[in-house]
């Protein structure tokens, strides 16, 4: 079977966002939990987290070079033969640039963060994506990050999911696909969410306190994400096995061999 393009990677994607059921990716970092994470026919769909990527090289999460992350990417894209979307922070000095780079190593979506940008810079900084992935002839899914909640500050809730739907709204109106707005765990921040941008438009991340994925989707969301918390749980499990080891454990006998 041949391998397919990106161009139709991207096709694949975009279908899995426009469906009616939410598309759940598992936040991966490296070639062989990529692997992991593909070999299960539930997978439709690779995340990368930048957050995880950058943990494994020793940064902290929005501070590893973009080279790093685009080589992260790439590793990850060359891994499997599923759609790709990168989590690529804020999109470096220049997102379209970064977009183009990252669509020629076979990604076909990203998160980008506004990091709180004024409205019009983030605005255009969307836009600028949306025209550098035209421009590459792929239908690229932008999952347009706005954290008007994780760095509203003081400020109340409602002010920031007002600012995130009128963030998200303009980001829609500028192209991008999705609109995701970390911080929105509860029932009633969703509701808002999805009343101000409409059914199928918003993604989550389902952090610990996140409702379940089939109650997202009953709410009209498109996408749920996993982010650094799949690492973590693998992390955890490496330092439990660890800790048993040095006391009188061994490798259990059941271990599959995944690597």
């Amino acid at each position: 079977m041949s391998t397919p393009s990106t161009a139709d990677l991207a096709q694949q994607l975009k279908a899995l966002h426009e469906a009616p059921e939410i598309l759940r990716v598992v936040n991966v970092w490296d070639a062989i939990s990529a692997k992991t994470v593909a070999a299960l026919p539930e997978t439709r769909a690779i995340a990368t987290a930048g957050h995880s990527i950058a943990a494994a090289y020793g940064y902290d999460d929005g501070g590893m070079p973009l080279e790093l992350a685009l080589a992260g990417a790439k590793t990850i894209a060359d891994a499997v033969d599923l759609p790709v979307t990168a989590d690529l922070d804020d999109g470096y000095a220049d997102p379209a640039e970064t977009i183009r780079r990252a669509i020629g190593f076979g990604i076909v979506g990203a998160n980008v963060e506004d990091r709180l940008r004024p409205f019009d810079e983030s605005v255009a900084r969307v836009s600028a994506i949306m025209r550098a992935a035209e421009a590459e002839g792929v239908d690229f899914q932008l999952n347009a990050r706005t954290d008007a909640i994780v760095r509203g500050g003081e400020r109340p809730k409602s002010e920031s999911i007002a600012d995130a739907i009128a963030r998200g709204r303009a980001f829609l109106e500028a192209g991008a696909p999705l609109v995701f707005v970390p911080g929105a765990l509860s029932r009633d921040d969703v509701e808002a969410l999805v009343e101000g941008l409409g059914r199928g438009r918003l993604s989550v991340i389902g952090a610990p306190g996140a409702l379940p994925a089939a109650d997202y989707e009953a709410l009209g969301v498109a996408r749920i994400s996993y982010g650094p918390f799949t690492q973590r749980v693998a992390l955890r499990a490496l330092r439990d096995v660890a800790a048993d080891l040095y006391g009188t454990g061994v490798i259990p006998e059941d271990t599959p061999a995944l690597n």
